[in-house]
Order: structure tokens, then sequence, then C-alpha cells
């Protein structure tokens, strides 16, 4: 289930744009902008229905009107402190997970090197559980326990791991036992908590958008706006990452330094989207590859995975919301669905080629 196979040849085609320095330089392919360009316009769409529609129906004038501090009373709470908020912690948070579950893809050359699998998330939910039920903390202290906890997590799956030279196969089994031990953790958590404690924790394990306001929003905005220009700055090494560690050294790239960095960026996005709405499930899986099949890029595209998974998220908060009314359904169970049904076709159609 290689997603770029070591040591690939690969055909570079599109035009190359760079600063001064080096800092940023990136390969821009026709396809690949115009498969962005529609993501986007297709957020567009989903951000206009999401502010416009539901039990207050507004117009796009009036939501204009209340963005820009003119509405009416009505109006501007409901954009500006039901909807707009919970719509900007999808779109930060979807970006945050396909990014994360692009880079582990890239680095382990493994369809199913995503967060969610190899136990990275489950180490940010053990960190959160052990705030809510333990220290009784805040949202603050929430998001502050699952990004340490996330990072250990992945410290302790680089030692087993990465050490012994970077393994795509052995990143997905040793992770699904990591993450194994993690949920068994989490349910003893649980279990030891009182029944108000456990009805909270069970609720913020099935991940909901629900009731996130400016708080969430603005906590993992701020951490996509920090990491994803780091994750950006390094693709073009993550790229090089994919041809192989030699093949990496040969062109320059201090390959343990990048792999470390790039894990680490990787954590972080995974453990602060976690924070804020609780474990999303699939979204880092599927978001990253659906986005490389369209552009059929070379390499990992996280621009294109980012607006992925934006759109992938805050499409299925919406359809949650408008086709399940009057019931409060978590974003979760929509990304649980839709996601399972996308990894037994992945599981099938590798099987299919590995078998031709």
């Amino acid at each position: 289930m290689d997603a770029a196979p070591k040591g690939t040849v690969r055909v570079v085609r599109g035009l190359v744009v760079r600063t001064r320095g080096g800092w940023i330089s990136l390969r821009v392919q026709g396809r690949a902008v115009a498969v962005s360009a529609a993501l986007l316009a297709t957020f567009l769409v989903v951000v206009g229905i999401t502010l416009t529609t539901g039990d207050f129906e507004l117009s796009i004038g009036e939501v204009f009107q209340a963005l820009i501090g003119n509405g009416s009373g009505g109006a501007d709470f409901i954009v500006n402190t039901v909807r707009l908020p919970r719509l900007l912690t999808a779109l930060f948070v979807g970006a945050a997970l396909a990014v994360s579950g692009g880079i582990l893809q890239s680095l382990s050359g493994n369809s199913l090197g995503s967060p969610d699998i190899i136990g990275f998330t489950n180490g940010a939910a053990t960190g959160a559980l052990l705030v809510i039920i333990v220290l009784h903390g805040s949202m603050t202290q929430i998001a502050l326990g699952a990004l340490v906890v996330g990072l250990a997590t992945a410290v302790a799956v680089y030692l087993l791991v990465f050490t012994g030279g970077l393994q795509g196969f052995r990143l997905v089994v040793v992770g699904i036992g990591v993450s194994a031990l993690l949920l068994a953790v989490n349910s003893y958590l649980i279990t030891r908590a009182s029944l108000q404690e456990a009805l909270e924790a069970q609720t913020w394990l099935i991940g909901s958008l629900n009731n996130r306001g400016w708080t969430q929003a603005t906590g993992v905005g701020i951490a996509v706006a920090l990491l994803l220009p780091l994750a950006f700055r390094y693709a073009r090494r993550l790229s090089m990452l994919e041809m192989g560690g030699d093949t990496a050294k040969a062109l320059g790239v201090d390959v343990e330094r990048s792999r470390l960095i790039l894990l680490v960026v990787s954590v972080a996005l995974a453990a602060f989207a976690t924070a804020a709405t609780g474990p999303i499930w699939f979204v880092a899986l599927a978001a990253p590859q659906l986005a490389r099949r369209l552009t059929r890029s070379s390499g990992p595209g996280l621009a294109s995975a980012a607006l992925m998974g934006a759109v992938l998220l805050a499409a299925s908060d919406l359809a949650v919301q408008r086709i399940f009314a009057p019931a409060i359904l978590p974003v979760g169970t929509a990304t649980g669905t839709i996601g399972g049904l996308y990894l037994i076709w992945l599981l099938v159609t590798e099987s299919r080629k590995s078998r031709t």
C-alpha cells in the first residue's frame, strides 16, 4: 500500500516559483491549480450554505452586513456567535488533519500512515482525558494535555520505528499496536471517572463541532497559521524523502533532521485539531489521498490536501446539521462512516492490485 514507493524515478513537470534565497520554492502544476481552484469554489459554496441556512435563515446580504458589523442583533448573533466560529473551526481542523496525514503518508510511503491509524490521535485523546477526568482542567489545559501526550506518543513511535530505518509497513504495524494500547488506557480512564465526567469524556471522544466557539477557532487557527507555513517550507524536502533516504542525502537533504521536524509538525497539527474538537476520524487518512488522486501529483501536494480536508470536514458538518435536524449529531459520526467506507474501498483496491 505504498503511497510513493522508495526509489521511484519522478518526471518533474510544472512551473517552479522560487523566492530569493530559496526559503520558499514551489513547483506549480496546471492540474493541481485547477483542482485547488475547484476545491476552493466548493468550499465557498459550503460556506455560503452554512451561513445562510438553518433554523434562522438569512440572505447573503444579511450575512455580509453581519460580518462587517452592520447587521441586526439577531443576524449578528447567528452569524458571528453561532455559525462562523463553528465553520472556522471546521476549516482549520480539516486543513490541519489533512496536512498531518499527508506528511505521515509521505514519510512512511504507506497509504495507512495517518495519525488516527498509527496512534497519534489516540495519544492526544489520552492527554485530553487525563485533564478532563484526573485534573478537571479548562479547555486550554485540555488542549495542552492533548499536545503533550500526542508528542510523547510520537516520540515513542519514533524510537521504536525511525531509529532502525524508516519502513512504512513497520510504522503502520507498530502504530496500530500503540493505538490499541492507548485505546485501552482511554477506556480505563473512563471507567474510573464519575458519571458526569464519563459522559463528558465520551461525548468528547466522538468528535464534534457542536458548541464550538471563538476559543476553539482561535486556538486551532493560531496553530495552523504557525505550523502550515513550516509544513509547506519542508514540502520540497518531503518530495525528496519519498524517493528514499539515500537519494535524498545525495540531493543534499539532512534526512534525520527533516524527518524529525516534519514528524513534530504533523503530530502538533493532529494534537491541536484533536484538542479543539475531539478525535475526527479518517479525514487525515482520506483527504491527502483524494487530493493526490485528483491532482495526479508526483509530490505530497500539501496545499491541495489542506483544501480537501477543509472541504470534507465543513461539508460533513453541514450534512449532519441539515439532513438530521433537529437531532444534534456529532460530525465524527459522518466522517467515521465515510472514512470507514473509503478504508474498505482502499484495502480492496490495493488487494486487487497486489494480485495482478
